[in-house]
């Protein structure tokens, strides 16, 4: 019976590897299949598809083209909820100047965007560029503002 234990290929399926390199009289010997000289007579192997001798190749000698929009985009700092509720008191105004005081806004942005990660039980005054919509949501169900600057 045959089971996972004890599989073998079929006869014939498998045969030995060609010993190349061992004498005149193989008909392999000398160079071993490769020719003569060259690149690819050499240890090592033949070079990948694109390589072009040394040459630059193609892809770097065409143009570049399309459209990055990486210098006109705008970054905004992320708040969350979290945040707001461990630092500011009960009744408080939370702005980017009041942000910076308490150490959340450092570096420089084109605005500030407030997520709701976390839970507010504080009803504060937020005025921001951005706001999530579960952010937005949960100032406004404890009595709070959220203000789009």
């Amino acid at each position: 019976m045959t089971d996972l234990s004890n599989l073998k290929p079929p006869k014939g399926a498998n045969s030995s590897r060609k010993r190349v390199g061992r004498g005149d009289a193989s008909t392999f010997g000398t160079t071993a299949g490769k020719g003569t000289k060259g690149q690819n007579a050499r240890s090592g192997g033949p070079r990948h598809p694109r390589f072009e001798g040394g040459q630059t190749p193609l892809y770097k000698r065409l143009p570049k083209f399309g459209f990055s929009n990486h210098k006109f985009r705008k970054t905004f700092l992320i708040v969350n909820l979290e945040d707001l509720e461990r630092l500011f008191e009960e009744g408080d105004v939370v702005d980017e100047q009041t942000l910076g005081d308490r150490g959340l806004v450092k570096r420089n942005h084109d605005g500030i965007k407030i997520l709701g990660r976390g839970e507010l039980t504080k009803s504060l005054t937020v005025k921001a560029q951005k706001f999530s919509k579960s952010a937005k949501a949960a100032i406004e169900d404890v009595g709070g503002s959220a203000e789009v600057i």
